[in-house]
Order: structure tokens, then C-alpha cells, then sequence
């Protein structure tokens, strides 16, 4: 049996037929199946996270999207093209929200050659300009992976070892146009700890596949629109940490954003950020100057070019410390543990839940709805109900 044959190995087979789910209740009905089904999409992401892995904290990501003719298809409204880079501009905001001392760039790729729109950066509006700008862009030709792929290393592999380096990819074609043998390109990734994930637009491709399966990274395919921003989400949590990944002290700078002005008597000068670059956007009198060097940017967190030491804001640095200590899933409690007849209101949203279970904080027992315990546990990262409490015993101590 070869591995084509392999259960689960075409992506149209991971899914679940709806019409063999759905039973009917004894009095005839589908609602209680189609209430379970959402339930259960709703719960998946808070079960699959893994409690007590080592995470790659600081994340290095290169996204890389197709813009050959497949993506002027319109199976997604209006086209392909538009609806990635619509969906795109939501995943990096939330991608900077939870990992704010991460850093990310943008490669396209059309007409067999590869094209670095942004650097590595931790400026999301940066990178949201950008990705507004590819709409007025003609998609042309086919796609270059392994361009694509080696003009992401060049950069990746020269970010620290105790970095997450990954490579998340876009992919609408069911063919690449690559000058080489891209599995060159795949012992290349290995070698360097580069991580590499895909997203298909169209259907799986076994050279796709097989890349994400060497580099430990995630090929899925999307069904539609809702089921492509579900995928995306899926990348904004720091992956685990690589086997070979160097545990080490990193020292840091927090420099503090200085205004200048005429009145300080400050002269515009040109930020490190932007030496490179032949607009005047870096150039003020405002700016992070690096607590060692002096050095001046424009952006927060960034590797200092002068000296080397890592400059992040201490709000960064407190932001990324859920990732480390999550919360503890919530019980699931069935509404018919309580009181027949008992109105049961969620804590956080003081809404009358209808559902037929509950969830409760393991610590302060408060009850939540499904949708609040999701915030909680995704967006949150605090169970108001214990904030809550620590701060009744605050005021009561201080009282007495």
C-alpha cells in the first residue's frame, strides 16, 4: 500500500458527511444535531491547544501568496485575489494582537518569479498598506514555490536560534514553474528550521503536502470563505518550539518613544528602518533611539542593525505572557445538573443561556455561554469572574 492510499491522505475525506451526523430527536426534530454540530466547531480550537509545550515565543514569518492567474477564479466572491488579501488584512492585526514581539513579511509570487514586498517588520499598518496596494495588481502567469521559498530563507536564516522561523503560504494553483529541484529547497528549510505551512485555494498537491509534512507544519485546503478565515486564525498562536531550538538569555532593550519637535531644538534625521528605502517616511524628528547605541527607528520590536540587542516596549513583552500560562479549560456542565425550572445567566454577558451546557471556571465558579468562554479563553486570556474576585478582596482588606 503505497502512501496515496492512506486514510485521511486526500483532504476531501478529513470531513465529516453532514447528512450521517444529523439524527433526528424523538420528536422528530434536527435542531438538537445541527445545535451539537455547531457546538462542537465552536469548542475545536480550545481543545486542540496542548497544555505544558514549549512554544516558539519570538516568531520570524514570511507570508507568501500566489498571485498567478488562479487567483482571478471567482469561486470566492468577488475574485480569488481579493478575498485572500481582504482576509489577510484581519489575520495580521490579529496576529500582531497575539504576538506582539513577533515580526512578519510578504512575498508574491506570479509569472514563475518571487517579489519581497515587505521586510520583516512589527509595524502591522505597514503591512496592511502593502497588502491594500496587491488589489490594483494584475495577477499573471504561474506560481514559483521554490522561489518563493528560497528568497524567505535568505532572510530567515540569519534570525537568532532561539527564533520561531516559519513560512506560511497561500497557494490558489495546482502547479509551480520552479528552476531547480524544489526538494533541494525542502532539505534547505529543514536545515534552517524553517517551518512551513500552506493554505490551498483549489485542492491538495502532493509536492504541497509533502513540504508542510517535512517541515512539521499544517496543509489544509479550505471549503469556503468562513472555513478560509477559521485556517488563517489557526496560525495566529505561536507554534511549538522546534527539538533543536536553543534555549537562551536574550537581552533587551525599552527604549522610549521621544517627540522632538522644533522646540527641543531636535534635527529631522533618517531612522534605521528606512536607510535602505528611498522614501522620506523615516525621516522626523520622532523616533526609538536604542538605549546602547543610540541608533534611531521608527517601529517596535526590532533588532537593532548597530548593535544587535533586541528593542521591544515592556507593554510587548507583558502581552505575550498568556501564551506561557493559558487558562485552564472551563468544565462543561449540563443544564440539567441545575434546578428545573432555574434561570441560569452567563457571568460575563448577563444574558439568559439557552444552551444545554454551561461552562464553569474551574477557580472562581462562575458560569459562562459557550461564546463568552471562547472570548475568554482566545482574546481575553483572564476570567473576569477571578479578576472580579481579586479585586472584591483588595478593596475588603484595605477596608478593614
Amino acid at each position: 500500500m503505497t502512501e496515496d492510499d492512506d486514510k485521511g491522505y486526500r483532504w476531501e475525506t478529513e470531513y465529516e458527511k453532514t447528512w450521517e451526523a444529523l439524527q433526528e430527536d424523538a420528536e422528530g426534530s434536527l435542531q438538537p444535531s445541527i445545535d451539537s454540530m455547531l457546538h462542537k466547531a465552536k469548542r475545536r480550537k480550545l481543545l486542540e491547544k496542548i497544555s505544558n509545550v514549549r512554544l516558539g515565543m519570538m516568531r520570524h514569518m514570511f507570508i507568501i501568496i500566489d498571485m498567478s492567474v488562479s487567483m482571478d477564479d471567482q469561486d470566492l466572491k468577488p475574485t480569488r485575489l481579493i478575498a485572500s488579501l481582504k482576509l489577510l488584512e484581519r489575520f495580521i492585526e490579529e496576529y500582531f494582537d497575539q504576538n506582539p514581539i513577533s515580526q512578519l513579511g510578504i512575498i508574491v509570487t506570479k509569472n514563475k518569479r518571487a517579489e519581497k514586498v515587505t521586510e520583516l517588520g512589527g509595524n502591522p499598518r505597514r503591512h496592511i498598506a502593502a497588502i491594500q496596494k496587491l488589489k490594483e495588481r494584475v495577477c499573471q502567469g504561474e506560481p514559483s514555490l521554490q522561489n518563493s521559498l528560497e528568497l524567505a530563507i535568505q532572510t530567515l536564516r540569519h534570525m537568532p536560534s532561539h527564533a520561531s522561523r516559519e513560512v506560511l503560504v497561500l497557494f490558489a494553483s495546482l502547479t509551480t514553474c520552479d528552476p531547480g529541484d524544489i526538494l533541494e529547497t525542502l532539505r534547505l528549510l529543514k536545515e534552517t528550521n524553517v517551518r512551513c505551512s500552506m493554505i490551498g485555494l483549489a485542492a491538495e498537491v502532493r509536492i504541497c503536502k509533502k513540504l508542510c509534512t517535512d517541515t512539521n507544519g499544517k496543509y489544509t485546503v479550505i471549503l469556503d470563505e468562513s472555513h478560509f478565515k477559521d485556517l488563517l486564525n489557526q496560525h495566529t498562536s505561536p507554534p511549538p518550539a522546534m527539538m533543536n531550538t536553543e534555549s537562551s538569555l536574550i537581552r533587551m532593550g525599552f527604549p522610549h518613544h521621544h517627540l522632538g519637535g522644533e522646540r527641543s531644538g531636535d534635527k529631522p534625521s533618517m531612522c534605521m528602518c528606512h536607510l535602505d528605502s528611498k522614501s522620506v517616511e523615516g525621516f522626523s524628528t520622532t523616533g526609538y533611539f536604542c538605549p546602547q547605541c543610540k541608533s534611531k527607528y521608527c517601529e517596535l520590536p526590532v533588532e537593532c542593525k548597530a548593535c544587535g540587542l533586541t528593542l521591544v516596549s515592556a507593554p510587548h513583552l507583558a502581552r505575550s505572557y498568556h501564551h506561557l500560562f493559558p487558562l485552564d479549560q472551563s468544565l462543561e456542565i449540563p443544564v440539567t445538573d441545575f434546578d428545573p425550572g432555574q434561570n441560569i445567566y452567563c457571568y460575563a454577558c448577563q444574558i439568559q443561556i439557552q444552551d444545554q451546557t454551561v461552562y464553569q471556571c474551574r477557580k472562581c465558579k462562575r458560569i459562562f455561554c459557550i461564546d463568552c468562554d471562547i472570548f475568554v479563553h482566545e482574546t481575553l486570556h483572564s476570567c473576569p469572574g477571578c479578576a472580579s474576585s481579586r479585586k472584591t478582596q483588595t478593596a475588603e482588606a484595605v477596608f478593614v
